[in-house]
């Protein structure tokens, strides 16, 4: 494996991401992937979902990963969002946190960093970001009461990382884009 000659010749140990929020069939096509987090949010039994981390966790420490880019915790809200859509566990905030919070714990419990994604929520937009910059105009309050319910339960539980989208908020910050 590349990750274990790359660590043989460094002179510090290297920290080793992949992005796999589906699981690391997600970049490997020889590994079975996870289903994504909207099929997951059917799910009632949230022991599922953090079996699902522990397992993924499994994988990673197998192949020297130490944090996969995941969970996306954003909120479904815009049912025209090219990009976030099936990659959410849906539309309720308090769920989309609680199903969150099983697949990270399961991560995190396996000995790898799990990273929310896409602070301070993406779900909102009609546009994809990986093409442009979308803007979100909502209000301060409307942020808090939806988009970063997720986030904020997952900071209070120890997540190990987040990831910061690339997003236009005035309400959090009004320089112009």
């Amino acid at each position: 494996l590349l990750v274990n000659r790359f660590q043989s010749k460094s002179k510090i140990p290297l920290m080793n991401g992949i992005d796999g929020e589906w699981g690391l069939a997600m970049r490997i096509d020889s590994l079975k992937p996870f289903p994504w987090n909207m099929t997951l949010g059917a799910i009632q039994d949230d022991s599922l979902l953090y079996e699902m981390g522990a397992a993924m966790a499994q994988e990673c420490k197998t192949l020297g990963i130490h944090f996969n880019f995941a969970p996306v915790v954003d909120v479904n809200s815009n049912p025209k969002n090219p990009i976030i859509n099936n990659r959410s566990f849906g539309e309720n905030p308090f769920r989309v946190a609680q199903q969150s919070l099983a697949y990270m714990q399961g991560l995190q419990d396996g000995g790898v960093l799990a990273c929310a994604k896409h602070f301070p929520g993406h779900g909102d937009t009609d546009a994809d970001s990986h093409k442009t910059l979308p803007t979100i105009n909502h209000s301060y309050e409307r942020l808090d009461s939806i988009d970063l319910i997720p986030f904020k339960s997952l900071f209070d539980k120890g997540l190990g990382s987040v990831m910061v989208a690339h997003l236009h908020i005035p309400a959090l910050d009004d320089t112009d884009s």
